[in-house]
């Protein structure tokens, strides 16, 4: 036995004698999340003491934390205090009720407590003997949900398709590429993989593009296609039509068209039905990216948004936007699974069983999804739907909309503002006017201030966007949180600070 060996047993002996590390024990869980739950809920309670946007600098962090891991346990009292004061710092707070940028992240107890129970279990559930509640739970939720989005039966597991959460709308979109590309690639062959062309607008989300060349896909194939303001940024199809045949004159092939209900910077909402009108003729696989505008779609005064959708062949949208699920919850339906199975199936020898093996109809979410490993995310979902039902949950989506209507009647009562573009949901899209005196550079470069002053204070957090070369500013209503005095204070502080904007312009 060498010197080191021995050494090592030495120790070993030494450490049977002390306590025995076990790091599930129930009673310590039981103590530590206990103070947890408090930390938690304090920390919600206490939200609006902090700045909504983080006022650190970059490094901040590596300055407090040490170059080295402990050696020694460290008491969880001891971690908790520093989360206070290091790590709290240097968050921006998207639970916020004063946060209004991007798009919200909603939760909501019953998310917290499903997705305890998920971690609670540990699931891996890649085929259904792996975890047959988590699977067929997960079936179950995705077919209510397409129940409350009216969506056709050809969308459900009880009819001839079905649903799978992804973890964001970037995943679905690849799913469904890959099994449109394989589709074609089967009938032209995988030599004219470079033929193939994508479409979207120039208001698909910027992660299209990323998709699309992770998919095999040529950069000078993926078309982004202009949109005006005139037609409030949405997708022409009469456009998509003319740039679709271009491409096929020139012996290139249509593939996969993504159309979205909800853009990121405005919300313009593209035409479902008359898209896949020019699609159906061209045989291109329509998905649709409803990953904000679709939650809307369970109101029934919303659902038309949707209109067509029986003709696209997969749709997505994230209940983790606005639908009080926690990131991160991406739901996708397709009408013929099977194509995205024979793309990203894998069948090892260590995963075989006589149950998927005998019977055809039993589902292994592996093969829906780029990696093997997956959450048991359903648990999540399914609590948020049965704690609050649909009636709540549609209450939730119009109250929103309600405070984002209060906050465009503000900024419309202000001649100093104008509204960019038509609000639809909860977003609403606003500049400063062009002043007499001042030209275009001037006013863009007033709302970039107006803006920065507004986020520096710490009260609010707002952010911008560009489209149709017009700089405007996004004010996005949805954290759980926020009610109407928020919506009517952040609107003051816009007010206030540009008042002092305007009398240093004409000082």
């Amino acid at each position: 036995m060498g010197s080191l060996e021995s050494d090592f047993l030495t120790m070993s002996k030494s450490n049977n004698n002390s306590k025995e590390f076990n790091p599930l024990d129930p009673e310590e869980f039981r103590e530590k999340a206990h103070k947890a739950v408090d930390f938690i809920a304090d920390y919600y309670k206490n939200i609006e003491n902090y700045p909504v946007l983080s006022q650190v600098q970059p490094g901040y962090l590596r300055n407090r934390i040490p170059e080295t891991p402990p050696d020694a346990p460290e008491s969880f009292d001891t971690i908790l205090r520093d989360v206070q004061n290091d790590i709290i710092p240097g968050m921006t707070h998207w639970l916020s009720p004063n946060f209004f940028a991007f798009f919200p992240a909603t939760v909501s107890s019953a998310a917290f407590v499903g997705d305890m129970l998920s971690n609670c279990f540990n699931a891996v559930g890649f085929n259904w003997l792996a975890s047959p509640a988590a699977t067929e739970l997960e079936m179950v939720v995705m077919d209510w949900l397409a129940t409350m989005l009216q969506l056709p039966k050809s969308f459900k597991f009880s009819g001839s398709g079905g649903g799978v959460l992804q973890s964001t709308t970037s995943e679905a979109v690849l799913c469904t590429l890959i099994a449109a590309r394989d589709r074609a690639l089967k009938e032209i062959g995988v030599q004219h993989v470079g033929k193939l062309v994508v479409y979207g607008s120039d208001q698909t989300h910027s992660t299209f593009m990323k998709v699309c060349k992770i998919a095999g896909i040529h950069p000078e194939n993926i078309r982004s296609i202009p949109t005006i303001l005139e037609n409030d940024f949405s997708l022409s199809p009469k456009l998509l039509r003319k740039v679709v045949e271009a491409d096929v004159a020139q012996g290139l092939v249509p593939l996969y068209l993504c159309a979205t209900v909800g853009t990121t910077s405005t919300t313009a909402i593209d035409p479902i039905k008359h898209l896949a009108d020019v699609a159906a003729d061209y045989r291109i696989w329509v998905h649709v990216d409803a990953a904000y505008g679709g939650s809307a779609c369970i109101c029934p005064e919303y659902r038309h948004f949707l209109d067509g959708v029986e003709r696209v062949d997969s749709l997505s949208l994230s209940p983790h936007k606005w639908l009080l699920t926690y990131l991160d919850c991406c739901c996708l339906w397709t009408k013929n699974p099977n194509l995205i199975i024979n793309s990203l199936s894998t069948n090892p020898e260590y995963l075989k069983n006589k149950i998927n093996e005998s019977n055809d109809s039993v589902v292994s979410y592996k093969d829906w999804q780029v990696g093997t490993g997956r959450k048991f995310k359903s648990l999540r979902l399914w609590l948020v739907l049965r704690s609050y039902g649909v009636t709540n949950l549609r209450n939730h989506i119009r109250t929103d909309i309600q405070m984002a209507v209060t906050f465009e009647r503000l900024v419309r009562s202000d001649p100093r503002f104008e509204i960019v573009v038509p609000r639809r949901f909860a977003l609403v899209c606003f500049r400063l006017k062009q002043f007499n005196g001042f030209d275009s550079a001037y006013t863009e470069l007033l709302n970039k201030r107006l803006l920065d002053r507004v986020n520096s204070t710490g009260r609010v957090y707002m952010t911008h966007t560009i489209v149709g070369g017009v700089y405007l500013l996004r004010f996005a209503v949805g954290a759980t949180l926020t009610r109407d005095h928020h919506v009517v204070s952040a609107w003051e502080l816009i007010r206030e600070t540009t008042d002092a904007l305007v009398k240093e312009c004409y000082a």
